[in-house]
């Protein structure tokens, strides 16, 4: 203890040196670990309607990413959006509705009674094909496809 004391007054800039590139070596390791900063890529948005498509089109992702991606109920009708297979190859960060943010361990649907937005931020996982859909629907318009590289 009395060496490193001793060694930080001879070299005041050695420690000061060592210091800096600690702190830097912190702020690389918090850039690396960075997934949860706003880094998530916004994805275009699932429309629940009984009139409009769910998806314009596929979604491709790659495994590893951070995503967000907002489901946008228009009132047209009492709506759900299923798809467990899906969410269980990704692991969702949160779930954000009317500024509150939940943290689970897993979904299987979602379901809005009214109008509303609910933002889901997430990591894709498990490469594959997977289908989200409004329940008890058969239609390719009320369904979306994500598909994980």
């Amino acid at each position: 203890m009395q060496d490193t004391i001793t060694a930080r007054k001879r070299h005041p800039l050695i420690f000061i040196a060592i210091l800096l590139i600690g702190i830097a070596g912190i702020g690389a390791v918090q850039a690396a670990a960075g997934l949860f900063s706003g880094g998530a890529r916004a994805l275009q948005p699932l429309t629940l309607s009984v009139v409009t498509p769910l998806a314009k089109a596929p979604y491709d992702l790659e495994s590893g990413k951070y995503y967000k991606i907002d489901i946008v109920c228009d009132g047209s009708g009492e709506l759900a959006l299923g798809g467990a297979e899906f969410f269980r190859n990704i692991w969702i960060d949160e779930v954000i509705i009317n500024d509150i943010e939940i943290r689970p361990f897993g979904l299987s649907s979602l379901e809005f009674d009214d109008e509303g937005t609910a933002t889901i931020k997430f990591i894709a996982i498990r490469p594959g094909r997977f289908v989200v859909r409004i329940p008890g629907t058969t239609g390719k318009s009320q369904q979306a496809i994500f598909n994980i590289r």
